[in-house]
């Protein structure tokens, strides 16, 4: 019995020349990223191409910039991936219009606009707030370790740097000598004609190693010199203020610590506790973000080398301000920000804190709060601790965990981002904003981007101006 099938002729050409716009249905994510992108202020990137083109003509940044920000969108984020899908998949073909820009094109075009992509996290988050995303009533605050671009087994200590620099050194010189006592016996043999000049590849490797391990410790003592130069000032301001009780800081010696560490591969990268598997480490960065309470659009973003969060919360808090232009009403971090300057300065940058002094078991209970008024004489911590566990302190506290750490598992298991691609703090700090830019676009095209229809030609800006 011979069955009925639709038309399939793949060699069948196309009559009528076809609208790229007739390729993705309406409401895409890539017609709603060419929207915004189009509407966004790119001086910054299109300045630096300078006057009239000479030689090759360079493509349109607009089109870079919407091909980076949809791949960060989807969780493509190498060039290399980039320029393949701009052969084989659909949606980045109609972004790019046609055009098939190769990987090196695309990577360099990140590196050399890092600082200018970083302004679009502040353009896309006023976008949120002008569409009604974004409120400041309760903003939580919370850091994540993402892997650097290296492997932490290619980290050493200082302790052990200073042994296999001697050691290397040995190695080097007694090659050096090895090599030497060949060339005389090779000229002595086959004349002074011959060439006989090329490093051993056994010794250029330990030569390199050398470099790598001097340049490394070299770093580490530079720092630890900084660090001790800062310490003694905080010690000078402490005596200014009269005497202490308890020890004198002792005076720092402005020496490497035996066990710090530095990473061959991203030497800015540092040993942390791992976020997701407690009691094990990664090679990476501490990644911030102040997410509001609303639609969990991500209001600051930064990236630091610290392990734990406290030095955070003031520069996150005034980023808040600075990047939204208000303050918010409630700010809510768990006990690793707590610090008695976070809570001095923070009041300033938010209207009310809610930041436990000290860490909470999941098993244990919060007791109840005592009755009657606040005794006078009560410190600060214990204050904070009195107001946990409130009624209402609970009730506003419980909603940390709701509005941050789903943002983390959006960016991490949703998109994939488990590690970065580029290495070194400015350009992680880059890629970071990029993450958290894609990640408001995202939420701004769900709550109101996808019921724009593409066919009128009618940019969201513009319908939202």
């Amino acid at each position: 019995m011979q069955r009925n099938f639709r038309a399939y002729e793949p060699d069948q050409m196309l009559l009528m020349p076809p609208s790229l716009r007739e390729w993705l249905p309406e409401g895409h994510l890539a017609y709603f990223v060419m929207d915004v992108i189009g509407g966004m202020d790119l001086s910054g990137i299109i300045d630096k191409y300078g006057g009239p083109v000479r030689g090759t003509v360079p493509y349109d940044p607009r089109m870079l910039v919407s091909i980076l920000v949809y791949g960060y969108s989807v969780g493509v984020v190498s060039s290399r991936k980039i320029a393949r899908k701009l052969d084989e998949d659909v949606a980045f073909r109609v972004i790019a219009a046609g055009e098939r820009p190769d990987f090196r094109t695309i990577s360099d075009f990140r590196k050399d606009n890092l600082e200018e992509l970083k302004g679009l996290f502040v353009q896309v988050l006023r976008l949120c707030q002008k569409s009604g995303l974004v409120k400041l009533g309760k903003v939580a605050l919370d850091g994540t370790k993402m892997k650097a671009n290296a492997s932490k087994h290619k980290a050493m200590s200082y302790e052990r740097m200073t042994k296999e620099e001697a050691k290397l050194k040995a190695e080097v010189e007694a090659l050096l000598r090895q090599a030497q006592e060949t060339d005389d016996s090779e000229d002595a043999k086959y004349g002074r004609d011959k060439r006989g000049d090329e490093l051993p590849e056994e010794l250029a490797y330990r030569e390199s190693r050398l470099k790598k391990i001097q340049e490394a410790r070299e770093e580490l003592e530079r720092e630890a010199k900084e660090a001790a130069e800062e310490k003694k000032k905080e010690i000078q301001e402490r005596e200014k203020q009269g005497p202490k009780r308890g020890r004198k800081p002792l005076e720092p010696e402005g020496v490497p610590d035996p066990k710090s560490q530095k990473n061959f591969t991203d030497s800015e990268s540092r040993i942390m506790p791992s976020s997701e598997n407690k009691g094990s480490f990664v090679q990476g960065y501490n990644c911030q973000a102040a997410v509001d309470g609303e639609h969990q659009v991500i209001v600051a973003a930064d990236v630091t080398q610290d392990t734990n969060d406290k030095q955070q919360a003031v520069p996150m808090l005034e980023q808040v301000k600075e990047n939204t232009g208000h303050k918010p009403e409630q700010a809510l971090m768990d006990a690793g920000y707590y610090s008695s300057n976070n809570i001095k300065e923070g009041n300033k940058l938010a209207g009310e804190l809610f930041i436990p002094p000290d860490r909470q078991k999941h098993s244990e209970e919060v007791s109840a709060v005592p009755r009657g008024r606040v005794p006078e004489m009560l410190s600060e911590a214990d204050r904070m601790r009195r107001k946990l566990r409130t009624k209402r302190g609970q009730e506003i506290y419980t909603r940390r965990k709701e509005i941050v750490e789903p943002v983390f598992g959006q960016i991490k298991q949703a998109r994939g981002f488990r590690q970065f691609l580029l290495r070194g703090l400015n350009k992680v700090k880059g890629e970071w904003s990029l993450i958290c830019t894609t990640h408001n676009l995202l939420k701004l095209w769900r709550a109101v981007g996808m019921t724009v229809g593409e066919s009128s030609g009618t940019s969201y800006l513009a319908l939202n101006g």
